[in-house]
């Protein structure tokens, strides 16, 4: 078997990544909203403030996604333009403009697949304890209730938390991210509960006040290793380390998926983090491992690995002249096969790729086009490598390339263009890449032009 018949071909943004308005319409501020305001944080000082002006050009941006023959969009919800103070009155405005977005999707037979919270806390959250308090999971839900109550006549599908490991890790653990914080392990590990707390309350708001059948995901990093050779020593090697914890920090994959599918946190991370680990409260594992429709997942890149010796796995360092993204990730094409086959292995729940795609050096060509041939064969690559996962039968069921517009690359500002479409920012004018029009007819052809050059 290709790509199952249901398979479903899309792109994905997030709010703050290319809404712009930040302060408009009664929008409440944001963490990043702060965070870009402390000179030396962000690439050129640059912000999300006005981004791709999504907000006033959302009718514009639907229209080229049409005309890139996307089947599903998955767009994030800025929780502060919804709920202002993040708790309390709801802006009229905020929910207005999704209810316009999603409208302008259902229209151009788009679905739109919903994620709740891509890194934009509400900054006046922030101040009361942020992910550190306890209640920081009811907010969240008080949250999801207020937007399943209003989109989910057109919304089936819902993806609770973008990249924990990243707004946690990132963001309080290491200060690299928006809200700058570098806190010690256990308030560490306090946000992290509390933000899969948070994850579980979301999918039982959805469930319970959903007015169609809801279709439920969230969309962690895909951390993953790949065989240095297809011997079973290497493949156990790579699957070993991929879900094992080393370190003491929360960049790896169990700590987040381990608590949501199996209703435990794992055992080797619990020895490693010893007294560190936060009190569990008895019904805790109860509400975080509620039932999900679809595990999603955000691949990149890989770590390639063996056994060494002893048995134990080992990393293997780049080779010299490896390929790189102008992210500086390594292209390793395998990362959708193995990381797919082994989440699925783990598991056992149907997997959408959530998130896939590359940094690439981006310009408006003499003739007025952009060409960018480098990122067609990167998503050739990577997607010739999601079939065979397919062939063999991991029960993968959607890909969403990142990102539909060049947009607002966090610290790295907008030095960084992942989008199928250019944004000139100073016009705000779209053009669309070459890539843009190969994924069309990758879409069109449900994946079979993958085979021709």
């Amino acid at each position: 078997m290709d790509f199952p018949e249901a398979f479903v071909w899309g792109a994905a943004a997030s709010s703050y990544q290319i809404e712009g308005a930040a302060y408009e319409d009664g929008k409440g501020p944001s963490v990043w909203d702060e965070f870009c305001r402390q000179p030396g944080k962000i690439w050129n000082n640059q912000s999300g403030d006005v981004a791709c002006d999504h907000y006033h050009r959302y009718q514009e941006d639907v229209g080229l996604m049409k005309e890139v023959g996307l089947q599903a969009y998955r767009l994030s919800l800025s929780w502060p333009r919804i709920i202002p103070g993040g708790t309390g009155a709801v802006s009229p405005e905020g929910l207005a403009f999704y209810d316009r977005l999603v409208d302008r999707l259902v229209a151009a037979g788009i679905v739109p697949y919903v994620t709740l919270f891509h890194w934009d806390y509400p900054w006046e959250l922030y101040p009361r304890g942020g992910w550190l308090d306890r209640d920081s999971s009811d907010w969240f839900a008080e949250y999801a209730r207020v937007v399943v109550d209003r989109l989910s006549d057109r919304v089936r599908h819902w993806v609770t938390l973008n990249e924990p490991q990243c707004f946690i890790g990132l963001g309080h653990q290491f200060g690299f991210h928006a809200p700058g914080d570098a806190l010690d392990l256990p308030r560490v590990l306090t946000a992290a509960h509390n933000t899969l707390l948070a994850h579980g309350k979301a999918v039982q708001a959805i469930r319970t006040y959903s007015r169609t059948e809801p279709r439920i995901g969230l969309a962690p990093v895909g951390l993953v290793n790949v065989p240095s050779t297809e011997s079973d020593a290497d493949i156990e090697a790579a699957r070993q380390a991929m879900f094992s914890i080393t370190d003491r920090s929360l960049w790896n994959n169990t700590w987040w998926t381990d608590p949501v599918f199996f209703g435990r946190y794992p055992e080797d991370a619990l020895e490693l983090f010893g007294g560190d680990v936060p009190a569990i409260g008895d019904k805790d594992m109860e509400t975080i491992s509620q039932s999900l429709d679809f595990f999603g997942t955000n691949i990149y890149f890989a770590q390639r690995t063996r056994a060494g010796e002893d048995g134990r796995p080992r990393v293997l360092p780049l080779p010299m002249g490896q390929a790189m993204t102008a992210f500086n990730f390594p292209v390793l094409p395998e990362a959708l096969y193995w990381g797919t086959r082994f989440f699925w292995e783990r598991y056992r729940i149907p997997i959408i790729i959530t998130e896939n795609g590359m940094a690439n050096v981006d310009w408006v060509s003499l003739d007025g086009k952009v060409h960018d041939p480098q990122r067609i064969d990167f998503l050739r690559r990577y997607l010739l490598e999601l079939r065979k996962a397919c062939r063999e039968g991991v029960d993968v069921r959607g890909y969403f390339q990142w990102s539909i517009l060049d947009n607002f690359e966090w610290t790295e500002g907008y030095k960084q263009r992942f989008g199928l479409i250019y944004v000139d920012y100073p016009t705000q004018k779209r053009i669309l890449k070459d890539s843009a029009y190969w994924y069309r007819d990758v879409i069109a052809s449900h994946g079979a032009s993958l085979d021709t050059l």
